[in-house]
């Protein structure tokens, strides 16, 4: 038998309020419901969760190990509830390894100020679709083409591709380097979200690669000399690290930057959060 939300509550309002005609009140039904109600939940666990007295009524050993349990998933639910109806007062961004680089500080002033009954919060999940396909964000900023019907995105801005290199590695001299200069090197990447693939070179002269999932493993690795990557600008203003040195890679095409969301569930701000984010890339 499966264990209904009703019951919780039911075992919930006994133990809060001491007494089955109490509980009762609180819930707005009969004692005789109440009892019923507990009882139904103890026949689909299996056991007692209740002993009652003439004067008082006391949770077993294993009736308090469902009390603390049911505040859990009661609470879970009243925040899906409340989360569902009032969702839209906050705006959750997702992104993988870099928010939105040095427009990221802006971004966020100028959208407290012209939407402040918004409130926007960005989260760093390291997935694909930065977090939109898991639930855990509205808008999604991806540098990469989602390739899945579910979604939408726009583009509201370009970014000039990097070399992250040691401080001391020899191209570390140079204002740039060319995709010709990384042939020789190891390349480590992150096969799943990052904007780096070998595609960008011939078919006949690619870099060795290596593979990694969080940025700051990623910048770990590279620190040592023994690889470098290739990645958005925006990483190397989220991401200053001693150690380490972004060099643009003249001949590499920039990388689009967008915004992506539920084709079939839109956030209303998004178009607000768009427009901004495209004005924001404009005027850098």
């Amino acid at each position: 038998m499966d264990v209904e939300l009703r019951q919780l509550r039911c075992l919930v309002a006994i133990v809060d309020e001491g007494t089955f005609t109490d509980a009762a009140i609180v819930l707005g039904v009969s004692q005789a419901a109440v009892s019923r109600t507990l009882a139904s939940l103890e026949r689909a666990l299996g056991v007692r969760l209740l002993r009652r007295t003439s004067r008082e009524v006391i949770p077993t050993a294993t009736g308090l190990r469902v009390v603390a349990h049911a505040r859990r998933v009661l609470g879970e639910v009243d925040g899906l509830v409340q989360e569902a109806r009032s969702g839209h007062a906050a705006l959750r961004m997702g992104y993988a390894w870099s928010a939105l680089g040095r427009h990221t500080l802006l971004f966020q002033r100028r959208w407290a100020d012209a939407h402040p009954e918004t409130d926007l919060r960005l989260v760093r999940v390291n997935s694909p679709t930065a977090g939109l396909a898991e639930g855990a964000c509205d808008l999604a900023v991806v540098r990469r083409t989602l390739d899945d019907r579910r979604f939408d995105s726009a583009i509201v801005g370009l970014e000039r591709r990097l070399c992250a290199m040691a401080s001391d590695d020899p191209l570390a001299v140079r204002r740039s380097v060319g995709l010709a200069d990384i042939v020789g090197r190891t390349l480590l990447v992150d096969r799943r979200t990052g904007t780096t693939t070998t595609d960008l070179w011939p078919a006949d002269s690619r870099p060795e690669t290596k593979e990694t999932h969080d940025v700051d493993d990623w910048l770990t690795a590279i620190s040592t000399g023994r690889c470098v990557g290739m990645t958005a600008e925006s990483t190397a203003n989220q991401y200053p690290r001693p150690g380490i040195v972004y060099r643009p890679v003249r001949d590499a095409e920039p990388i689009a930057v967008r915004l992506a969301w539920w084709r079939d569930d839109a956030h209303p701000a998004a178009p607000a959060a768009i427009e901004l984010l495209t004005e924001l890339y404009r005027e850098g």
